[in-house]
C-alpha cells in the first residue's frame, strides 16, 4: 500500500488570466483554493500512479544531473562565473594520453562498472570555445601568471599606446584556465540515488573548487525514462516544475516555471512510497503583464528522505533533473 503525504506549504490559490505590471499591487486572492488544492492532489496521484520506469532505472547508470559538476563552492567572480556558465577554457597542462581503464560507479545498492572516456575527451566536452574579445581586455587566462591581464593586478590599457585605462570589469571576456587534471569521482543523483561517479576532476585557476566532467563513456549512459503524462488536462492554476536545485535528505528546492508578474508562490507536494510529485501555486494579480517565464525557487521538507525516488513534474510527469547553475 502507497502512503501519501500532504500538501505542503500555502493553500492552492487558482490563477487568473493575466498579471499585474510591475510595481502594482496583486488583487484579491482568487475563490475556489480547495478546488484548486484538490485538482493538484488528484492530478498528482495520477502522475504517481502512471509512473512506470524502464527495467534499467534500478539496475544501470541513469544520471538525474548535468555532467559537469562542480565540487565545493567556486568563490566566482563575475567573469569567472560568465566563463564557467559559457564553457570558456584555456589548458596550461598535458591531458592525460591514452584510453582509461573502466571504472565503477558506486551507487547505495551496489556497484556497476563502465567504460571511460580520456580526459582529452572531456576536456572536449567541457571547453565551449573562446570568449567574445572585448574591448581593452585581451582573450587570454586571467591571474597574477600573466601581467597585463585581469587579475594580474595591473591596469588594463585599450589598443594602442595612447589608448585610456579601463579600471572596470568586464564580464565574459576572459577563459578559465586549467592547471591541472587527475581521474576522480563526484557526488551526481541517479535513478537510483546518489552515487559516486568516475569523472575527471579539473583545477581551475581562480576558482576554489574544482570541476568535474562525468568520465562515463556515452554507450554506458541511459536517458531517463520517458513521462507517462495523465490523458486529463493539466490542472488550471497549477505551476509545474521546472528543475531540481537542492536535494538535502528530506529537503527538497525545486524552481516553478511561473508567469513574471505572479507572486506569493508555495510549494505543493504529494509523497508516494515510489515517487514524489512536485509543483506550485502563485497568486497571480490582474492588469497587462509580459509573457516572460519567471523562474521561482520553492522549498518543502518531505515525510522521509529522498532516497531513489524520482522527483517528478505534476504537470507533465517528467523526472526532474538536479542542475546547479
Amino acid at each position: 500500500m502507497r502512503r501519501t503525504a500532504a500538501l505542503l506549504g500555502l493553500p492552492l490559490l487558482m490563477i487568473v488570466a493575466g498579471c499585474a505590471a510591475a510595481g502594482t499591487e496583486p488583487g484579491p486572492a482568487p475563490a475556489g483554493s480547495d478546488a484548486g488544492q484538490d485538482a493538484f492532489a488528484k492530478r498528482a496521484t495520477e502522475v504517481a500512479g502512471a509512473w512506470r520506469p524502464a527495467p534499467v532505472w534500478g539496475s544501470g547508470y541513469v544520471p538525474l544531473q548535468d555532467p559537469t559538476v562542480l565540487l565545493g563552492d567556486p568563490g566566482f567572480t563575475p567573469e569567472t562565473e560568465a566563463a564557467f556558465r559559457s564553457g570558456w577554457y584555456r589548458d596550461q597542462v598535458d591531458l592525460p594520453a591514452g584510453k582509461p581503464a573502466d571504472g565503477t560507479i558506486r551507487f547505495p545498492d551496489g556497484t556497476l562498472t563502465v567504460p571511460l572516456v580520456d580526459a582529452a575527451t572531456a576536456y572536449g566536452e567541457l571547453d565551449h570555445g573562446d570568449p567574445p574579445q572585448c574591448t581593452g581586455r585581451p582573450k587570454g587566462p586571467a591571474g597574477p601568471k600573466y601581467p597585463g591581464r585581469p587579475g594580474a593586478g595591473g591596469p588594463t590599457v585599450e589598443p594602442g599606446p595612447d589608448g585610456p585605462v579601463s579600471s572596470a570589469p568586464q564580464a565574459g571576456c576572459v577563459p578559465l584556465t586549467v592547471t591541472a587534471v587527475t581521474l576522480g569521482t563526484a557526488p551526481v543523483r541517479t535513478s537510483r540515488g546518489e552515487a559516486q561517479v568516475p569523472a575527471w576532476l579539473f583545477t581551475v585557476e581562480g576558482l576554489s573548487a574544482r570541476v568535474a566532467r562525468l568520465a562515463v563513456a556515452p554507450q554506458a549512459v541511459t536517458a531517463p525514462s520517458a513521462p507517462s503524462v495523465p490523458a486529463a488536462p493539466a490542472p488550471e492554476g497549477v505551476l509545474g516544475a521546472q528543475d531540481l536545485r537542492a536535494v538535502d535528505g528530506a529537503t527538497l528546492t525545486w524552481r516553478l516555471g511561473a508567469g513574471a508578474c505572479d507572486s506569493g508562490f508555495a510549494p505543493l507536494v504529494r509523497e508516494t512510497d515510489d515517487a514524489v510529485v512536485v509543483g506550485g501555486s502563485a497568486v497571480t494579480a490582474t492588469g497587462p503583464c509580459n509573457a516572460m517565464l519567471k523562474l521561482e525557487p520553492v522549498t518543502a521538507t518531505l515525510k522521509a528522505p529522498l532516497g531513489d525516488r524520482p522527483v517528478l513534474d505534476v504537470l507533465t510527469g517528467a523526472p526532474l533533473r538536479l542542475t546547479q547553475f
